[in-house]
């Protein structure tokens, strides 16, 4: 490979799909720690389990040296799910310390610390510059090269601009900011949110309901973003809004169809099994409720999902909890 190839790491359903999209004009490393996953992902040069029918460019290697994939690469791109980054990131730094920059397209929070991922690129990668990749964006459609915007934001506008350069493309525009805790907030918290979208669905409580679920969920994400240290004006954008209304409203949401299938009176391991893929905003809930009453933070929809989730409540009580509550002034 070329020393200016970009190495994405994680061989998933999203970094299949920004592996694929990237490799369309220039070289890509993409690593996965499985080596069955490395062997099929070889063999059939398309990832047959998440992006069936898609074929992998000829500029798309694939690799399972960690090592191999940093130094045939000078731009990194972690897409590896949340449970995994700090792993991913520890072992990124025991190779190359001095790495002068890292991004990341994961959405979520670490588990356990609820710190932001960014949080947990600085720890262990304190000199590094930070950029995270962010917005509405369903990896078949981005592997199918369809119209896709996303935002970067980043602590370096030249670490920003470089690598939204590295994913522009016809189909691909990306939209740059230096909002780096409102995109990371956006980008977790409206996980939560599709769970809720998809119960109230399931349910079938309708358009207006969903509409209504979805303005105060918007609501309730700039909340805790601005409070962390995000923009209000980072929420009216891709990487909140727009984000949001994608994955509470199709199917291709894996954590809108989690919220379908509890409604239908699954299991969160029943679904899990169906689904097939990492369903993020099941810790997503835990992590933002956790922040949320820390902060003193009113995240009403956020609160009756985490109960549905970790406590057993039926979904009609959730919904129940939240039609009742007191009415009060519309706003954030």
């Amino acid at each position: 490979m070329q020393a200016n190839a970009i190495a994405v790491l994680g061989a998933g359903s999203w970094g299949s799909a920004l592996a694929i999209a990237l490799a369309r004009h220039q070289p890509v490393l993409l690593w996965s720690h499985s080596s069955d996953e490395i062997d099929a992902l070889q063999r059939d040069r398309e990832n047959r389990r998440y992006l069936p029918g898609i074929p992998f460019p000829e500029a798309l290697q694939i690799t399972g040296d960690l090592a191999q994939a940093l130094e045939g690469s000078d731009e990194v791109l972690v897409v590896v799910p949340s449970h995994a980054f700090a792993a991913v990131l520890e072992r990124l730094a025991a190779l190359a310390p001095a790495l002068p920059s890292l991004s990341w397209a994961t959405k979520g929070f670490d588990p356990g610390t609820g710190r932001l991922l960014g949080e947990v690129v600085a720890h262990y990668l304190p000199k590094a510059s930070l950029a995270v990749l962010s917005g509405p964006t369903f990896a078949a459609e981005v592997a199918r090269g369809l119209p896709t915007a996303i935002t970067v934001a980043s602590d370096s506008p030249a670490h920003a601009q470089r690598l939204a350069a590295r994913l522009r493309s016809e189909s691909f525009r990306p939209y740059t900011s230096d909002d780096l805790v409102g995109v990371q907030v956006g980008g977790a918290a409206k996980n939560v949110m599709a769970i809720a979208a998809g119960i109230s669905d399931g349910l079938g409580f309708g358009a207006n309901a969903r509409a209504a679920l979805i303005t105060r969920g918007l609501s309730e994400i700039t909340r805790l973003g601005v409070a962390l240290g995000g923009r209000q004006e980072t929420f009216m954008g891709l990487a909140g809004l727009g984000d949001l209304v994608l994955t509470c409203t199709d199917d291709q949401s894996r954590n809108r169809r989690m919220g379908l299938a509890l409604a239908a009176g699954q299991s969160i391991a029943e679904a899990r099994a169906q689904i097939d893929q990492e369903v993020e905003g099941i810790n997503t809930a835990q992590e933002v409720r956790r922040k949320a009453l820390a902060l003193g933070i009113e995240m009403p929809i956020t609160e009756q999902t985490y109960r549905v989730l970790f406590e057993g409540l039926a979904p009609q009580e959730a919904v129940h909890n939240l039609l009742t509550r007191q009415p009060r002034a519309e706003g954030l």
